[in-house]
């Protein structure tokens, strides 16, 4: 008779059946930012993500990877991405709440932030399919600068239906959007494009060229930039023309991606390719330039969705784990390291929240936050798509070998982290616009400063470092950009924290980012940090 050669114990159970918006940090800043009328709906889609079903799709949906058809059966050039079911699902999902280019059709105010905070829970589920989710929602605004192309395509884009499927735009309940900026040849310098755009007789003009990275190719329609005769311009791209016959849009391969693998990032090629101008020639990089400012901002929700995400299953483990005698999270030296992770996500989620309430009433027509959005969109995609890496690293670890099988999704977690980062300018990129903004609008610092003054005589160590911030500024060059925007971001974060957040986190900040009680890894706290009580309000509800 077979006997069991082991039974399986001190293993924490499944994280399923919880809400992901249970997040003190996030509903706080939900409710300061205007959208606390949207508070049901976050708990309705947490609950929804903290079901087996959605993770389940996201696993499927990264081991099923979309896979590229060139050729029909009978030899067309089809140019289609067939994505797995589970794909389809999380879109829907994402899509139906309002996620994409909604907000763009709702005047209440906080629409923005609610949608931010709804991408933020979302996320937490699966991250690659929040890139098309990004770049509709990101599109509305640059297309309004041509008010004929808005009015047609506009409420299509703001659609809270999934529609898939190439059809002719106009036909469909629902429109995705993508973006097609960078090239081989220049990257993040988009003005050393090489595709052309050359204007016919009916007005329309045709590209010929290429693209290096344009993620979803299936999504309906594309904002690209191209070289017309005035200079670089954008233009909007369907992928299937008003009479129903496809536009030229070779997509040459997908990419093999480091992450980011359930979502299809293609290299398109276009050659005699139907393009309609938006905005003026020759100022493509203006009319992009609040589309970028909105990617941007999604990076930074989704780098502290993530960060959140590993925290939440670092904690879980801890939870439900003994080790050398006792509960893995009562150890000193692990409930040290799982603290100060919570501080890094709740920084990460109140400055993600405060830029979104930043551009919502900036989109409202106030002058001074769209300043501060200005400067601080970037200090924030700079700063913490810096920090996911490091705190999903650490996250990972704190799980020992059980968070380096696939199984557990931190490898995910892990492979994603640096995408932020990259996407919508590198590090050096943000750096350089932060110091960009901050020569050329003296509005923006004059918006941060009155943002971190609200918190003035909180805590001496911010009040320091605010006042260290003169001495930086004063050495403003391309060399110390990294220096003086990693502090800047610091400084806002710990202002938000000191009014915002509790006693025991505003200060666990402030003592290890701000002053010199803190270290290069995490779980160097100030001696006497009440971990325990960190750790408490991190735990997943």
């Amino acid at each position: 008779m077979s006997q069991s050669t082991h039974d399986v114990v001190n293993q924490p159970p499944p994280l399923v059946g919880h809400d992901i918006a249970a997040d003190p940090a996030l509903l706080g800043a939900v409710e300061r930012e205007g959208a606390g009328w949207a508070t049901g709906d976050l708990h309705r889609l947490g609950k929804l993500g903290g079901q087996e079903e959605p993770q389940r799709c996201a696993e499927e949906a990264n081991r099923h990877e979309p896979r590229l058809l060139t050729h029909d059966r009978y030899g067309h050039r089809v140019d289609e991405v067939d994505f797995h079911p589970s794909w389809h699902r999380l879109m829907e999902v994402a899509v139906g709440e309002g996620l994409a280019g909604s907000p763009w059709g709702d005047d209440r105010p906080g629409a923005h932030v609610a949608r931010a905070a709804g991408l933020f829970v979302w996320s937490q589920v699966e991250a690659g399919h929040a890139c098309p989710i990004s770049m509709t929602y990101a599109v509305v605004p640059a297309l309004r600068h041509n008010a004929e192309l808005s009015a047609v395509y506009e409420p299509l884009l703001t659609s809270r239906v999934y529609d898939p499927g190439l059809r002719t735009p106009a036909v469909k309940r629902g429109l995705l959007a993508g973006m097609g900026m960078t090239e081989k040849q220049g990257g993040s310098d988009v003005r050393a494009n090489s595709t052309t755009a050359t204007r016919v007789a009916d007005g329309t003009y045709r590209l010929r060229g290429h693209k290096w990275f344009t993620s979803a190719p299936m999504s309906d329609l594309f904002l690209v930039l191209a070289q017309a005769p005035a200079g670089l311009s954008c233009f909007l791209l369907p992928r299937v023309l008003p009479d129903g016959s496809r536009n030229t849009f070779r997509i040459q391969r997908l990419k093999d991606k480091l992450g980011n693998r359930s979502n299809a990032s293609s290299e398109p090629e276009f050659d005699d390719t139907v393009a309609w101008l938006v905005g003026d020639e020759g100022q493509g990089v203006r009319t992009i330039i609040e589309m970028v400012a909105m990617t941007r901002l999604d990076c930074v929700t989704g780098s502290a969705s993530g960060m959140r995400a590993a925290l939440v299953q670092a904690v879980h483990h801890a939870r439900h784990r003994s080790a050398f005698g006792g509960p893995l999270i009562a150890k000193p030296l692990m409930s040290s390291v799982l603290a100060d992770l919570a501080v890094e996500s709740e920084a990460a989620t109140v400055l993600a929240l405060r830029l979104a309430g930043a551009v919502d009433r900036g989109v409202g027509g106030d002058d001074a936050e769209r300043a501060f959005s200005r400067l601080a969109v970037a200090l924030g995609k700079y700063w913490v798509c810096k920090r996911q890496p490091a705190v999903v690293g650490e996250a990972l670890e704190c799980l020992g070998g059980n968070g380096y099988v696939e199984e557990s999704g931190l490898p995910r977690l892990y492979r994603d982290a640096p995408l932020n980062s990259i996407w919508e300018g590198s590090g050096n990129v943000q750096a350089l616009d932060a110091l960009r903004a901050l020569r050329r609008d003296p509005r923006s610092l004059e918006a941060y400063r009155t943002e971190i003054g609200l918190a003035t005589g909180a805590d001496r160590r911010l009040d320091e470092a605010a006042a260290g911030l003169t001495t930086l500024l004063g050495t403003a060059d391309e060399s110390q950009a990294r220096r003086i925007v990693e502090r800047l971001a610091l400084v806002l974060q710990g202002a938000l924290l000191v009014r915002h957040a509790p006693n025991t986190i505003a200060d666990a900040f402030c003592g290890s980012r701000l002053s010199g009680d803190g270290g290069l890894t995490f779980g160097i706290l100030p001696t006497g940090t009440d971990t325990a009580a960190i750790v408490d309000r991190a735990l997943p509800a």
